[in-house]
């Protein structure tokens, strides 16, 4: 129960507090997440040991440190941060090597010195994957419209960034692409036809 000092004279909240508490609570999780994923790119930079994923490691992670930022601060305030959400480019191509080779079977490291780029870039992909689930969870049913587009419009930012990792990891041969036999990628691929709108549908 509110008490009349905590009402502004409308009967109205203050548009600060303009959040429910799911709301409240997904944020919260989104937030805390993201200070997770940057706490891990700062611990494992310094073990890093290729050039190209130190690259994309601190390039990822200056535009995550800014869209933490200005995340909170739509958070805290209800009103538009300071700019809007920016949009992440990776710097490499599309191309994606499929098939994929025997090797060796994966399993939990023992010591933290087997730690490697492999390992790494998987934890760095990891972080992405979780925050465009979270986020796209939480603006799902955030109430405050200012939050819902923030977080809305960082998920194809979490997107970008996973997916640059993996072309990465996949450039590396950390992350192989199978693919179906020919006859049953295309029996997959004709298996859908054009939809007609339904007689009892209006135009």
């Amino acid at each position: 129960m509110f008490t009349q000092s905590s009402q502004s004279q409308d009967n109205q909240m203050p548009f600060s507090t303009n959040h429910g508490a799911h709301e409240i609570l997904d944020v919260h999780e989104v937030l805390s997440a993201m200070i997770g994923g940057l706490n891990q790119f700062v611990l494992l930079r310094d073990q890093v040991q290729d050039s190209e994923l130190l690259s994309i490691l601190d390039r990822q992670y200056a535009f995550m440190l800014d869209e933490y930022n200005i995340t909170m601060e739509a958070f805290k305030t209800g009103h538009d941060p300071k700019h809007p959400t920016r949009t992440y480019n990776m710097n490499m191509g599309n191309d994606t090597i499929y098939g994929i080779k025997p090797g060796e079977p994966k399993k939990p490291i023992t010591s933290a010195s087997e730690i490697n780029d492999a390992i790494i870039s998987g934890f760095l992909l990891n972080c992405h994957k979780m925050g465009a689930s979270g986020k796209t969870v939480a603006a799902l049913e955030s109430t405050n419209p200012v939050v819902r587009r923030v977080l809305q419009d960082s998920v194809p930012n979490c997107i970008e960034m996973a997916y640059e990792l993996s072309l990465y990891q996949n450039k590396k041969g950390y992350y192989q692409v199978p693919q179906l036999s020919p006859q049953d990628m295309s029996t997959m691929l004709n298996m859908y036809g054009q939809a007609e709108q339904a007689k009892n549908m209006p135009n």
